[in-house]
């Protein structure tokens, strides 16, 4: 089977008898009339697979999107591709570590995984690195509808530019969108009932898509400059690629901005904080079960990321700006389609902050009370008080995007590479899997490849706050 061989491994390596064994012993009811103890992590799922799906497709989807025709245009089509393939076969291959380390001990909590594997400090640097790396991810989706929501407004009431008045101040309109919309539904009690709302929100993504499609053949090549109703929003994040052939489409390129591909495809797929929250609540939760969520979550964003990238390049070659909607404004600053695209990426963004907040709130809520029962004040005021910060952050921090590469080029390979590698490692059992053993030196290498990334995506911001070079690129 196709998903099976996109996450790494085949059955005999990912699903044997003792992990069976395991979970049978840790996760299934006991012997009638034996009352089981509830505990945080394993209470019974009842989110349908479907759903799982949707919110875990949600997760993976990040603002990044918007960024990956640039990134085509950057590297060319078929580098691009082996790109985006190897780092969809690692991130599933992660996600198998993740879920065979969880189903072994019977723990569905990431950062009691970091517990089990190096106590109590281990169980603090997970809980760290998911706040980090998630309030960045809920910043930049918070970033884009302070951006993009005034344009939004500004076409619907036919301005060619802002004018000043409050509706159009993106402080404002945030801090509205926050209160309406993000906070009711973070207070939920569980991620399961947020699956209509990502099922709608990858709709709108759905609608992005078919629109990049449409306006491949309707826009011509090269841009007439004449035409562009230029605004000062259209001006907004505009590098642009630093190759010099427009109208050409390269298989293989290499330029100034390429090195700044290979970590913003790295961070596509980041949704590991989110994988074992969901097969928490996922119904008839088995690892095989959550790990075909997983798959075909990955493999449907592989598809849409591919697809966007693709037709998003094919319309604007080497005039593609970073930010894909900010090229489209250069054809046309009023364009209902246009508009309408703007709406739905807002309502998406909008509608994945709450599936990112809530393994923040798990984080916290293992640090702070780890054996307290769910309580319905600690779970709202843990909601408003990221909410507020996330906010102020969007508010208040002028230089953003720095700040988050920071952050990105040190969370992002910790959850991907290097916490699933060093947890399988020291989780699994030595008298089921040696220390030598291939699956624990593939996970020990995997590990390793995290630093190498991090270390990369390290020197990358530092030389390029050093040399003050734009750097580019959308994160996730």
């Amino acid at each position: 089977m196709e998903l099976q061989k996109m996450n790494g491994h085949n059955r005999e390596d990912g699903f044997d008898g003792l992990d069976a064994l395991a979970e049978h012993e840790e996760f299934l009811p006991h012997k009638t009339g034996v009352k089981k103890e509830n505990h945080f992590t394993d209470f019974e799922g009842k989110t349908s697979f479907g759903m799982s799906i949707f919110n875990l497709s949600n997760a993976i989807m990040g603002s990044g999107i918007l960024g990956l025709a640039f990134a085509m245009s950057n590297t060319g089509i078929v580098l691009f591709l082996i790109l985006l393939i190897s780092i969809a076969i690692l991130s599933a291959y992660s996600i198998h570590l993740l879920l065979k380390s969880a189903g072994v001990v019977g723990i569905r909590a990431y950062e009691q995984l970091g517990n089990r594997a190096f106590g109590a400090p281990g169980k603090m640097l997970a809980a760290i690195i998911i706040t980090i790396h998630n309030i960045g991810a809920m910043s930049s989706y918070l970033f884009i509808v302070k951006s993009e929501l005034p344009l939004v407004i500004q076409s619907f009431l036919g301005k060619y530019e802002n004018t000043g008045e409050w509706f159009l101040n993106g402080n404002y309109l945030i801090m509205i969108v926050s209160v309406v919309i993000i906070l009711p539904l973070a207070m939920m009690k569980q991620l399961g009932y947020l699956g209509y709302t990502s099922g709608f929100s990858l709709s709108c993504m759905v609608f992005f898509l078919i629109s990049v499609i449409y306006k491949k053949f309707n826009i011509p090549c090269p841009l007439d400059e004449e035409k562009h109703n230029m605004t000062p929003f259209a001006h907004y994040n505009t590098a642009t690629n630093g190759t010099d052939d427009f109208c050409e489409a390269k298989l293989f390129t290499t330029n100034s901005q390429t090195a700044y591909t290979i970590p913003i495809l790295a961070f596509a797929f980041v949704c590991h904080p989110e994988v074992l929250p969901i097969y928490t609540e996922l119904r008839d939760a088995t690892k095989k079960r959550m790990q075909a969520v997983a798959n075909i979550s990955i493999l449907a964003m592989f598809v849409m990321y591919l697809i966007t990238a693709l037709f998003g390049y094919l319309t604007f070659y080497g005039a593609v700006e970073s930010e894909l909607l900010h090229t489209y404004s250069r054809v046309d600053t009023l364009d209902v389609l246009v508009l309408c695209v703007r709406l739905a990426v807002l309502v998406a963004v909008t509608l994945t902050v709450p599936v990112v907040l809530f393994p923040i709130r798990r984080a916290l809520l293992q640090i702070l009370f780890p054996a307290k029962p769910f309580n319905w004040l600690v779970h709202i005021v843990i909601a408003f008080c990221l909410i507020f910060v996330v906010n102020l952050l969007v508010i208040f921090v002028p230089s953003i995007r720095d700040i988050f590469g920071l952050i990105g080029a040190t969370s992002a390979p910790s959850l991907i590479f290097i916490l699933p590698g060093t947890f399988y490692v020291r989780i699994i059992p030595e008298d089921q899997e040696p220390f030598l053993s291939r699956p624990k030196i593939q996970a020990a290498c995997f590990a390793a490849l995290g630093f190498i990334f991090m270390i990369m995506s390290l020197s990358f911001i530092i030389i390029d706050w050093v040399t003050g070079e734009s750097r580019s690129g959308g994160g996730h």
